[in-house]
C-alpha cells in the first residue's frame, strides 16, 4: 500500500470517528445534562528516506462542550437544575461522579437518588436524605434543603480543578481525577432541568459534511487503485 493509500485511510478513520459522535449526540439531543462531543483532528508529520516529509491526519482526542443548555420548567420539587458554573456531586459505583444530570427523586430509604439509582451528595461527599413524611419541599439558591421551613441538608455544587480534564463515563457522569472544589456562590433551580446542549440542527448539518468528505476520500482512493492497474496493466504488455 502507498504512503498516498495511508494518508488517505487515516482521515477516513478519522471522519468515521466523528461520525460515531455525531451519530451519539444526535441519539442523546433530548438526554437531560448531556454534553455535546466531538473529536478534535490533528496532523502527524515524518520525514522520509528521500529528504522529504509525510503527513498523516488522527482523531483519537474527544473535546466535549460545557456550555449551557436550555433550562425547562417541570414543576416537580426535586427536580433541580444549575444555572451557570457547576456540577451535582454523586454516588456512583465506581465512586464519586459529577453530573449536570438533575431530574432526581427520594428513595424509600429517604435518599435523594439520580434515575439510576445514585445517592445525590453535598459538598462533603455525604447523603442527601430527605425525612419521609416531609411537608412541602424548598430548595434555594445555593442547594439547601428545607421541609416545612426546616432545612434538611444541602445538595452539593461542585466546580473541578480542571475542567479539560474530567473523563466522561457513559452518558452524562464525568469522573474528576484532578480533585474538585465547591462552588462558592451557586445557583440551583427547583422545579427544573437542564436540557442537552446538543444542537440537532447543526449536527445533522455537520454529519452531512462529514459523509460527503467520507465519500471524497472514498472516491479518490478508489481512482488511485484504477491509476495503479493501468500502470501495471502497461507495464506487463
Amino acid at each position: 500500500m502507498s504512503i498516498t493509500d495511508y494518508t488517505t485511510l487515516s482521515r477516513q478513520q478519522g471522519l468515521t470517528r466523528e461520525m460515531q459522535m455525531i451519530a451519539n449526540n444526535i441519539a442523546n439531543a433530548a438526554t437531560s445534562g448531556y454534553r455535546q462531543q466531538g473529536v478534535v483532528f490533528s496532523e502527524y508529520i515524518r520525514q522520509t528516506d528521500e529528504a522529504g516529509s509525510v503527513a498523516m491526519s488522527a482523531a483519537h482526542v474527544r473535546q466535549t462542550s460545557y456550555a449551557q443548555g436550555t433550562v425547562t420548567r417541570t414543576g416537580d420539587p426535586f427536580d433541580l437544575a444549575i444555572e451557570g458554573d457547576g456540577f451535582f456531586l454523586v454516588q456512583a459505583p465506581q465512586g464519586e461522579r459529577l453530573t449536570r444530570a438533575g431530574a432526581f427523586a427520594v428513595s424509600a430509604a429517604g435518599e435523594l437518588v439520580t434515575p439510576d439509582g445514585y445517592t445525590v451528595l453535598d459538598a462533603g461527599g455525604a447523603p442527601v436524605f430527605v425525612p419521609s413524611g416531609s411537608g412541602e419541599i424548598a430548595v434555594a439558591q445555593d442547594g439547601t434543603i428545607s421541609a416545612d421551613g426546616a432545612p434538611v441538608g444541602q445538595v452539593g455544587v461542585v466546580q473541578p480543578f480542571d475542567q479539560a480534564s474530567l473523563i466522561r463515563e457513559g452518558g452524562v457522569l464525568f469522573r474528576a481525577d484532578d480533585g474538585f472544589e465547591p462552588v462558592p456562590d451557586p445557583k440551583v433551580l427547583q422545579g427544573f432541568v437542564e436540557s442537552s446542549n446538543v444542537n440537532p440542527i447543526l449536527q445533522i448539518a455537520r454529519m452531512i459534511e462529514v459523509q460527503r468528505a467520507y465519500e471524497a476520500g472514498q472516491n479518490f482512493l478508489q481512482r488511485e487503485d484504477e491509476r495503479v492497474r493501468d500502470t501495471i496493466k502497461a507495464m506487463i504488455k
